[in-house]
């Protein structure tokens, strides 16, 4: 078993949310391994620019999620997975996908749309909680 730990960013221009298309048809949120000297959310802002050449700042962190899954590239080793989330905001809806990664495209999807598409039912989680934290704030 092997652990590995990446950070990713939920970007917010409006309301609208950063997804992701990659290869396979799957809608996903920006995130990647951390580097050797690199801080959670410093990783969270480089992964949501490399992958979706997108500058944004974090305002706030999430959660983290955990899952496993299966490396078919090394014997089918199984990969322990940490992900921390970040809530991020940018200045503006430019992006392009990261075709070098498997990302065929880059679209800010309204936040009601954004949870019907992405695939993985954690990162349905993430972007509920930032939801709830956008509703509270605005009831504050």
């Amino acid at each position: 078993m092997r652990e590995e730990v990446s950070s990713g960013g939920v970007v917010i221009f409006g309301n609208a949310i950063l997804l992701l298309k990659k290869y396979n048809g799957d809608w996903v949120l920006p995130k990647g391994k951390i580097k050797k000297n690199e801080s959670r959310s410093e990783a969270a802002i480089r992964e949501v620019y490399e992958e979706g050449r997108v500058k944004a700042e974090i305002m706030d962190y999430i959660d983290k999620i955990k899952y496993s899954f299966k490396n078919c590239w090394n014997e089918y080793e199984v990969v322990e997975k940490t992900v921390h989330w970040y809530l991020m905001k940018t200045k503006s809806m430019n992006c392009a996908p990261l075709k070098e990664e498997g990302f065929i495209e880059a679209r800010f999807v309204h936040v009601n749309r954004a949870l019907g598409m992405v695939k993985y039912d954690d990162e349905r989680y993430i972007i509920k909680k930032v939801l709830d934290k956008i509703n509270r704030e605005k009831l504050s």
